[in-house]
């Protein structure tokens, strides 16, 4: 093969899409059990590799869709635990907390979910995973084929980041 395939150009990124999309759906499906989040994911995924095309070799555009696939998956399981957590938390009937009180938590849980949303992918996943998850930097490294010197920065990151929206956690 003399010249390379670039996956910016539409003709490759439509091969890329009607070779990859069904089995990237498929994975998508067999990991979260629901049609409309596997073709949103699917669709997010190939949103990445359009917006990323000129870093993604022709190559590994597979390797990339099912990796950036997981990736978003995990996120979004990891954002319906803090959802979830948040409403298990904030869920009590009865309190013997001040109507202040209640309404400053209210305000700094919402200040602390965004924050949360705003982190980039890598540094929220990491977060989220040793936060509520709590797993190890280790066990992370190994999930995320990455480094744990890779998981330490991220973290690092992320806790600087949060610390100048949220204030010291």
């Amino acid at each position: 093969m003399s010249e390379k395939k670039s996956v910016c150009e539409s003709s490759v990124f439509e091969e890329l899409y009607s070779e990859h999309s069904k089995s990237l759906y498929n994975f998508a499906f067999y990991k979260s059990g629901n049609s409309a989040q596997s073709e949103d994911l699917v669709q997010e995924a190939f949103i990445k590799m359009w917006n990323n095309c000129a870093k993604v070799i022709f190559e590994k555009a597979k390797s990339f869709l099912f990796t950036v696939t997981n990736n978003l998956f995990l996120n979004q399981v990891a954002h319906k635990k803090v959802v979830l957590n948040y409403n298990l938390i904030g869920g009590k009937e009865s309190t013997n907390e001040s109507p202040e009180f209640l309404m400053e938590e209210k305000e700094f849980m919402d200040l602390l979910q965004n924050a949360i949303g705003d982190l980039k992918e890598g540094q929220r996943e990491v977060f989220l995973l040793n936060r509520i998850d709590k797993k190890t930097y280790k066990e992370i490294a190994e999930m995320l084929s990455i480094s744990v010197k890779a998981v330490e920065k991220r973290m690092h990151l992320a806790l600087k980041q949060l610390r100048e929206k949220v204030g010291n956690i």
